[in-house]
């Protein structure tokens, strides 16, 4: 079995970064000054299955918008930590009641902030359209660019290894 299959069999808590994942990246104004975000429906469904097949699914963000806890609402998503400064101590406090290693973590990310995260998670992310040093942190790169597909990628590849 691969090494990545490896890792992937271990993982119960899956970590989604935002803006550049489950987003474009993009930041979009109303006329009005209103930000929007943009969503991709595929890895809503793919969000929903995790859950469904018992993974713990968590979401830590670097900036905050009301429109992603009403989007992970809708998904299951329970555990939204936002304008986390210290995202490696967000996930260790998300692990330390479930008792999860971090082994057991795997993070998807696109930009450089994340890179702390990356090094401690047993299986580290990285979508297509990531920095250059994420994609070489990354153990897996995904097909798909944030915000298209690329979270549903992930969570195919962990609902088949752990089927």
């Amino acid at each position: 079995m691969s090494a990545l299959l490896q890792r992937a069999e271990k993982i119960k808590l899956v970590v989604l970064d935002v803006d550049g994942v489950l987003t474009d990246g993009g930041l979009y104004f109303g006329e009005s000054g209103e930000a929007l975000k943009r969503f991709h429906v595929r890895d809503g469904v793919g969000i929903k299955a995790l859950g469904r097949e018992g993974f713990f699914v968590a979401v830590v963000s670097g900036r905050s918008f009301a429109g992603t806890e009403k989007r992970l609402q809708e998904l299951g998503v329970t555990e939204i930590v936002q304008s986390a400064d210290d995202k490696v101590s967000s996930v260790e406090a998300l692990m330390a009641p479930r008792k999860l290693s971090w082994q057991e973590v795997c993070v998807i990310c696109d930009d450089t902030t994340d890179l702390a995260l990356m090094k401690q998670a047993g299986l580290a992310v990285a979508v297509a359209d990531s920095h250059k040093d994420v994609l070489r942190e990354a153990h897996l790169c995904t097909d798909s660019r944030g915000g298209c597909g690329a979270v549903r990628e992930l969570c195919d590849l962990l609902l088949s290894v752990h089927s």
